[in-house]
């Protein structure tokens, strides 16, 4: 019987020791084979997908590798209703005219801080120009659309609108006595024949100066802040005639008269048309001009009917002026204050502005 149950244990023991070696021996094989392919497709997906998926990343959130504008004008030539919001002008042709005007100096440009980087195109560097005259955006935001650096874009913009500013002065603007009552409206020609140009005066806001000096000859009563003041004259068919410089808003209408040329630009036998505030009869009629201007009420209590048809008349004629200048302040560099180096170029931003609008339709109908 002890060696019956000490064969039975042997056996057992042996059943065991079977079990133990045999069954761990094939289970560390396939796992072991198991691990070897999990990480070999581990180092496949590594090498593989990972630098695909970082470089797919970079392109799409870093800026800097991105060195296409925001903003080009060969963008918008099919669309004449983006080209009118940036440009104020009709359409991409328009466009072209008034860049075509400025002649070939336009790429032959001796810029005032060194010349501007290659990447910007003279065309680009001219929709710059006008999106900054119309809009007023700061040079950062310009800088961002067109991917160039601030005093780049700085320099752009002084150096186009002192550019655009002699190009155009040399036009002949002011029309001749023939030409004007060529294009006159028939109201115009049958009451008012001799009239060669409306004027009217205008202010544009300023930062207020450091200097007290400085601020007290900007400083404008009739606006209450520190502007500068011009004095703008069209032809009685709309379009703009004469822009005189910028003086402080402190200069009254009658001084800017005064030290502008305007009196001995008109022929003998003329007339002038503007409103009761240009008190300057004496200042033309050394020159044979005349001025039609709304009656002084003085110490009168009340107006006879001639004096009131004439008034109307007077100003039903003169208000084309303002609407010319409303067209010029769409362009918000012209409302809006203009910083310390703007105002150094105030007179250029406001001529380069209001010859602008003489790009666009008339505002003066044919039968006014």
């Amino acid at each position: 019987m002890q060696k019956r149950q000490e064969r039975q244990h042997t056996e057992t023991a042996s059943c065991l020791e079977e079990d133990v070696v045999v069954v761990p021996e094939v289970s560390e094989e396939v796992e072991v084979e198991e691990l070897k392919q999990a990480s070999i497709s581990v180092e496949v997906q590594t090498v593989e997908c990972g630098p695909r998926n970082t470089q797919t990343v970079n392109s799409s959130c870093d800026p800097m590798t991105n060195k296409d504008p925001l903003l080009n004008i060969e963008q918008f030539k099919n669309n004449p209703s983006i080209i009118h919001d940036y440009t104020g002008l009709k359409n991409y042709s328009r466009f072209c005219m008034v860049l075509n005007t400025l002649g070939p100096a336009a790429y032959q440009l001796s810029y005032m801080y060194g010349h501007p980087p290659s990447s910007i195109s003279v065309e680009n560097q001219f929709f710059l120009v006008l999106i900054k005259l119309r809009k007023h955006h700061t040079n950062f935001e310009l800088s961002t659309l067109f991917s160039i650096s601030e005093s780049q874009c700085y320099n752009i913009f002084f150096t186009w609108v002192r550019f655009m500013s002699l190009q155009w002065k040399r036009l002949p603007i002011w029309c001749s006595r023939d030409l004007v009552q060529f294009y006159s409206p028939l109201g115009f020609s049958a009451e008012y024949p001799t009239t060669r140009v409306i004027v009217d005066g205008t202010e544009c806001p300023v930062q207020k100066p450091s200097f007290p000096t400085a601020q007290q000859s900007t400083f404008s009563t009739y606006k209450n802040r520190n502007t500068v003041k011009t004095l703008v004259g069209i032809s009685p068919g709309g379009v703009t005639s004469f822009v005189s410089e910028c003086y402080g808003g402190s200069t009254s209408d009658r001084q800017i008269v005064e030290r502008s040329t305007l009196p001995s630009m008109c022929d003998p036998g003329d007339s002038v048309m503007s409103d009761k505030g240009f008190d300057v009869q004496d200042i033309f009629a050394p020159y044979g001009v005349k001025v039609n201007i709304p009656t002084f009420f003085k110490k009168r209590n009340r107006m006879d009917g001639e004096m009131v048809v004439r008034d109307r008349k007077i100003a039903s004629k003169r208000v084309h002026v303002e609407r010319i200048i409303g067209y010029a302040k769409t362009y918000k560099v012209l409302t809006q204050p203009l910083n310390s180096s703007e105002t150094l170029l105030s007179s250029d931003i406001v001529f380069v502005c209001f010859m602008l609008c003489n790009f666009r339709a008339g505002v003066v109908p044919r039968h006014a």
